[in-house]
Formats: structure tokens, sequence, C-alpha cells
């Protein structure tokens, strides 16, 4: 459960990290019917300004570190660890503390650096932005770094990619504590799309196809609409005015995946909503995100989720607090 937030600073601090983690879980979305969070912004000299990776912009925390000690959840943001910046061991210390007394701790693009010099990435998958994986693994060679995804969730430690990412992390760990409702209300007051999943790769390349961005805007939209049809690369293309081939490609190069893939990635997306906020049959759920059977969702869900959609009710169904 998610009820008090710290969020610890460090000089040089990136405006845009630090802002995904305040748009989440600091505005106060009570009047929507969400949860409101104890929000601290913390630092190591509370009141003491802190200088920020945007010239002429500087941020002062108004709690010093102590404010960790009963957090749920220490959020990182990003910081330029490689210019030479040199982390307040203050900082380090609080961050290893609340995490061996139970905290989760979540970090936005390098600010996995700093979970790093705590020991929270020894023996654990981690990420961050693509451009610092190597010299992340360099540092931390007893982390398992993967450089493709947009995040990774090992429990109490979510690290996330750059930027946009870090919006997913911070989503996906309110849908995991929260449950659905909540986060898509969020994610619907920020206009971003409720999850992607974290093994999405990070970049993807866009080679210049035949069809319009804005075409497959509009068939990504449709196919979301009526997950429950079939769809074939066919059905589709005709949809976009293309051919198979042009509209393969395309949809890799937008999406970093396969129709095929992406459409099960959006059922299961469902499925876990419909698991979470009704008490649906599974033949039904199956039937009304597309699956056409049980056994096709409950063999899909398994691979994807790691747990059989039955499980996944136990833990997650009733959470309803939107």
């Amino acid at each position: 459960m998610l009820s008090k937030i710290a969020v610890v600073l460090n000089d040089n601090l990136a405006m845009f990290e630090f802002g995904v983690v305040c748009e989440v879980f600091g505005l106060d979305r009570t009047a929507d019917g969400l949860p409101a969070f104890d929000y601290k912004v913390c630092g190591a000299q509370p009141g003491k300004p802190l200088r920020t990776s945007s010239p002429g912009i500087s941020v002062t925390p108004d709690f010093g570190l102590e404010e960790l000690a009963d957090a749920d959840l220490v959020a990182i943001p990003a910081f330029p660890f490689n210019k030479g910046l040199v982390l307040d061991t203050q900082i380090v210390d609080a961050v290893r503390d609340a995490s061996q007394r139970g905290a989760t701790v979540l970090t936005v693009c390098s600010g996995a650096f700093l979970a790093g010099e705590a020991g929270l990435l020894d023996g654990r998958k981690c990420t961050t932005h693509w451009r610092y994986v190597e010299q992340l693994a360099q540092r931390f060679p007893l982390a398992t770094v993967d450089p493709d995804v947009l995040f990774v969730d090992e429990g109490n430690l979510i690290t996330s990619a750059g930027t946009a990412a870090g919006i997913d992390a911070c989503l996906h760990l309110v849908r995991r504590e929260l449950g659905s409702s909540v986060a898509n209300a969020v994610a619907r007051r920020m206009v971003v799309p409720p999850q992607r999943d974290g093994g999405q790769r990070q970049f993807i390349e866009r080679p210049v196809v035949d069809c319009s961005s804005d075409s497959l805007s509009e068939t990504l939209h449709w196919m979301g609409e009526n997950l429950e049809l079939p769809h074939t690369v066919e059905s589709l293309s005709a949809r976009s005015n293309t051919s198979t081939r042009t509209f393969a490609r395309k949809f890799a190069a937008e999406t970093g995946t396969t129709p095929v893939k992406w459409l099960t990635g959006q059922r299961i997306l469902l499925a876990k909503q419909l698991l979470e906020d009704t008490d649906m049959d599974l033949e039904n759920l199956a039937n009304r995100c597309g699956f056409g059977s049980g056994a096709l969702l409950r063999h899909h869900f398994q691979r994807q989720v790691g747990i059989a959609p039955a499980e996944y009710r136990r833990r997650f169904g009733g959470v309803r607090t939107a």
C-alpha cells in the first residue's frame, strides 16, 4: 500500500524526472475520488536550494532525510552522475536504511546510480537510460542491467529508463499497489497512456516507410477499441490502406513489436483490468478480450504475467478505490 512518499533530491537534479514524480504522487486528486499521498520532498539540508540541470532554476526541499525513515516509497529522480558529481553519503545511507526497513525504492533514469551506491542493485535486474547502461553495468558489476526495457519491477526496487519511461514506472507502481482504476484515472489527468509494458524497447528505429503515422494511429486506436474482434495483418493493412508488408514494417517501427504481440499485450492489459474490477467468469472475460477461450487466455496470461488469471484475481481483485 502507498501512503507516504519521500522524494530524495541530490544536487543538479533533472527537472523533468523530478516533475514526473511530482505529477503522479504530489498532486491532490481527492476531488476526483483518488487517494491522497503524504508527499515529502527531501534533501540532506532542508531549506537549502539545490541546483538543477536547467540553468537559472533551483529547487528547495522542505524536509530532511529523516522523512525516509517511515516512507512507503522513496523516489529518486535523475541527476548528472556522469559529470563527476559526488553523492552525499548522508543521502546514500538514508536510501539504504529505508530499503532495509522495507520501503520500495523507485528510480527514474540515472537515479539508478544512487540506488547502486546504496547497494540496492547487487544481484538484481535493473535498467536506466540506454545511454548510461554500460556505465551502470561497469560501476555495479553485481547488477544485471537490461539495456532495452522501459522499467524493471523487482518488488521493492523499481528502476526505469529515461524521461517518459519514468511515467510508465510510476503508473505501474500505482497500478500494482492501488489497482487499475486509480492508475487509469491518474493517467487520464496526465493525458498519457494508462500503461506501457515494462518490457517494451527503449529505443525504436523508425525507418522511412510508405504509410503515414496518422493512418497507423487511427488503426491502433481502432484495434484497442475492438480487441474482442479477430484481427489479421491482412485485414489491418487493408484498413490502413497499405500492403501487408508495408503495414508490418511500419507497425514494428512505430511500436517496436509485431501486430500479434501488440494485440496480445493489449488483450492481457484488458484482462487484468476486468479481473480486478469485475466478477466476470473466465470464458466470458476471454471472449471480451479477444482470446476466444478461457484456455487460450490462461496460456497467454501465464506467459506474460507469470501467474494464472484466477491467482491474479485473488491477489488484486476487488480493488476499487476510485
